[in-house]
């Protein structure tokens, strides 16, 4: 059997959650469980977009340009 905890909600969010909860057929920690994990893929979807928001570094510059005159030099 899985090991269980309690945790101390306060009663309308334990409500709340079991109202969900019923209404998409699942158990109250199925609930949570899918939440946090949507949660958690919100954020790392967040991180990647920042990432790709920064600056690139110099030597990523550099290669970027030397790429994209090999491309255009006609040779294959």
């Amino acid at each position: 059997m899985t090991d269980l905890t309690t945790i101390k909600v306060p009663r309308a969010l334990r409500e709340r959650i079991s109202r969900d909860a019923a209404r998409r057929g699942i158990t109250a920690a199925s609930l949570i469980g899918d939440l946090l994990d949507g949660h958690e893929r919100e954020q790392r979807l967040a991180a990647v977009g920042k990432a790709y928001a920064t600056t690139p570094d110099a030597s990523y510059v550099e290669e970027t340009e030397a790429w994209d005159e090999a491309s255009a030099d006609g040779s294959e």
